[in-house]
């Protein structure tokens, strides 16, 4: 015999509000020790790119990561990025030759980001402001003058980011970073 009873109402959510379980767990328990101690993966490269080359030339960064300056993201090189002076500059090296070649088939670079937040971190990270505030690139990415390929050395975490912010009287509340 069917229940005459109505069913209960559907919990009420708010927009924006997740639905569903929210839950910390990780699929295993390396995963939460990496989480608790904030180790990141070391990405792997679709080719090595020298820093240390293009600076050592005066390439300022803001020519292959496009949208630094203006915008919440750093974009990363395209090969088409990579084209506008590797069209006519050492075409004869192994490097510019792959990248050459990947362009004739249509295929784009696959870069990995070096620095990131866990989603679970909430964090909304905007170069643009700093830029503007003249916050040196080496502040938070290391630097790269003196890398071949870039790699993690600055922990960015939030006492990073928090020490940082005081020393430059920048804001401090959290719906500064965390939105």
């Amino acid at each position: 015999m069917l229940d005459p009873r109505p069913a209960p109402p559907a919990p009420t959510t708010l927009p924006g509000q997740p639905t569903g379980t929210f839950s910390a767990e990780r699929a295993t328990f390396g995963a939460v020790l990496s989480d608790f101690f904030g180790r990141r993966p070391i990405g792997e490269q679709p080719i090595e790119f020298p820093h240390n080359t293009h600076i050592g030339l005066e390439i300022s960064c803001d020519t292959c990561h496009e949208g630094v300056t203006t915008g919440p993201v750093a974009g990363l090189p395209s090969v088409r990025t990579c084209m506008i002076c590797h069209e006519a500059i050492a075409t004869d090296r192994p490097r510019i030759q792959q990248i050459t070649q990947m362009r004739d088939q249509g295929i784009d670079l696959q870069w990995s980001r070096v620095y990131g937040y866990v989603p679970e971190a909430h964090v909304k990270f905007n170069h643009a402001p700093h830029i503007r505030r003249d916050v040196q690139c080496a502040t938070c990415h290391g630097d790269l003058s003196q890398m071949t390929v870039a790699e993690r050395v600055v922990d960015q975490n939030m006492g990073f980011c928090v020490n940082c912010h005081n020393e430059n009287q920048a804001p401090v509340d959290c719906m500064t970073c965390h939105f």
